[in-house]
């Protein structure tokens, strides 16, 4: 028979956990408001690296992007839904800066110009990282809550977003670098 104390230590154990799990739930919630503002405010900002941009590539991939974006706010929506919590966004300062810093790098560097197109994947790039990390952490958490439509839901943004971060690199590689050095020799 179990004793007294056993049983209060066993308790204990079981209200941490429920603390814990409870604890993590907000802090997951937290991140998914915090990524909800970010691809909002992302799929403002990318018409204007669009419109930037000189290589026909570089905007083919970032307006396809673009749609994923949009997608992805809806596809946010959904992951809220899925775990009975109402969509809202919470300013995210990470992207924030991301975004102001995009925006300085359009602005320091000149119009139809190779070297701007770089700067664009390079602020584009910062961009899919930071989604990329975001993503990646909010897969895991929900697998470990056992919300599994909403693991399935960001496991696939998570991929959309890794595709956009290679698409850029292969933009850089095969064109945009090399043409901004032999522009800088001109």
């Amino acid at each position: 028979m179990p004793t007294k104390t056993t049983k209060k230590t066993a308790a204990v154990a079981a209200s941490r956990s429920a603390e814990a799990e409870s604890a993590l739930k907000e802090l997951f919630v937290d991140e998914l408001k915090d990524i909800y503002w970010a691809e909002k405010h992302l799929a403002t900002a990318l018409p204007k690296m669009i419109k930037g941009a000189t290589s026909a590539d570089l905007k083919q991939t970032i307006t396809t992007h673009l749609e994923e974006t949009k997608n992805q706010v809806t596809r946010l929506e959904s992951v809220f839904a899925s775990i009975n919590e109402k969509a809202a966004a919470k300013k995210c300062l990470a992207m924030e800066g991301l975004l102001k810093e995009a925006t300085e790098l359009l602005e320091d560097t000149d119009k139809g110009t190779e070297v701007r197109d770089v700067a664009i994947i390079s602020a584009a790039q910062k961009v899919e990282h930071y989604e990329i990390a975001s993503y990646g952490t909010l897969r895991t958490l929900a697998g470990t809550l056992g919300y599994s439509e909403a693991q399935s839901l960001l496991d696939e943004t998570l991929a959309e977003e890794k595709n956009a971060d290679s698409l850029l690199t292969q933009v850089a590689e095969n064109y945009v670098n090399e043409a901004a050095a032999a522009e800088i020799a001109e």
